[in-house]
């Protein structure tokens, strides 16, 4: 990377995913119970600052943080406001579409502890990725839901696939999570949101389709184009979905907010909170916060903060530490 690049790097590593739940204990239980997570702090937050950062008023939060091997979730409940449930119809293909990829170092064994929990599958069954596929050939998958229907992943990597760290010798079935895929309307699109504005790395993508993919995503002719993105850092990185067949024609309604159940939200670590806040400004990308936030009170987790969306609508939480 040259230095001119190397200057443009804003993000540094994702530091958690957060989640809005409408049952917060429940969550918790299935996390941990189904997926092998560890709690790790347990905070309510409220104040006009919290309020101005999400864009919801008034707003009193609770938030379990929970970790999985090296990676954090943040469950959120919003405690006094209903937000709407995810749409009993929504497909592999929807822009609101998004998964946790959580890493496993036995799929059948993590599959079948699975099915002993009340859980909605989207995929048939666990599926192998072919040799046609070369960049992902070998990777085996499944696809559920959680109990708020938010969409997740089981996956295996074989020797030469995935991070380094997803093959060392562990007893552990749950190793913890690889990315977080979403759904895009354009791939060109997100590249300049993510790898242009905000200096994410970009890997070797795929075209995934055929009956593999069309049993992984519960879409007939599931034809989508997969790049990779991960920050100078490395970590859990961001895999941009471009549905080919069928269309991801669905976009994600304007006035969804952070108290809905859809709202995922990833919290990117950046070097220059102000100077990337400017970019994303001259450039029209749509804040979520009513202001960049200066945290004073020692509960928050970070110092300045700042909801943004991406070009298909997918919240980042840009902070400092």
């Amino acid at each position: 990377m040259n230095q001119q690049n190397q200057a443009s790097v804003q993000v540094q590593s994702i530091k958690s995913i957060a989640l809005t739940v409408s049952d917060i204990d429940r969550s918790q239980y299935f996390y941990i119970n189904a997926l092998g997570f560890e709690l790790v702090s347990d905070v309510t937050l409220e104040g006009q600052d919290y309020s101005d950062l999400e864009g919801v008023p008034n707003a009193k939060i609770r938030v379990v943080t929970l970790r999985l091997g090296d990676e954090l979730i943040a469950l959120t409940q919003y405690l006094n406001v209903k937000g709407k449930p995810i749409p009993q119809d929504s497909q592999s293909n929807d822009l609101w579409f998004q998964h946790l990829a959580i890493v496993v170092n036995d799929l059948d064994q993590a599959y079948e502890h699975l099915m002993t929990f009340n859980i909605e599958p989207i995929s048939t069954r666990p599926q192998t990725i072919p040799p046609s596929n070369p960049t992902a050939a070998g990777v085996r998958a499944f696809k559920f839901k959680d109990p708020d229907r938010h969409n997740l992943e089981l996956i295996w990597f074989p020797s030469g696939k995935g991070q380094p760290k997803w093959h060392h010798k562990t007893a552990r079935l749950f190793l913890g999570i690889d990315h977080r895929a979403i759904v895009v309307a354009d791939t060109e699109e997100s590249l300049h949101f993510y790898r242009d504005l905000l200096g994410m790395q970009v890997g070797e993508g795929s075209l995934n389709q055929g009956e593999t993919q069309a049993h992984l995503d519960g879409l007939p002719q599931a034809t989508v184009r997969v790049t990779p993105l991960r920050p100078i850092q490395g970590g859990v990185g961001i895999e941009l979905l471009d549905y080919l067949i069928p269309n991801s024609d669905r976009p994600m309604p304007d006035d969804w907010k952070s108290c809905d159940l859809a709202h995922i939200q990833v919290e990117l670590i950046v070097k220059d909170i102000e100077q990337v806040v400017k970019k994303l400004q001259q450039n029209s990308v749509p804040f979520v916060s009513l202001r960049l936030v200066q945290f004073i009170d020692e509960i928050s987790p970070c110092r300045q903060s700042c909801l943004v969306k991406d070009p298909s609508g997918h919240a980042m939480l840009l902070t400092t530490t």
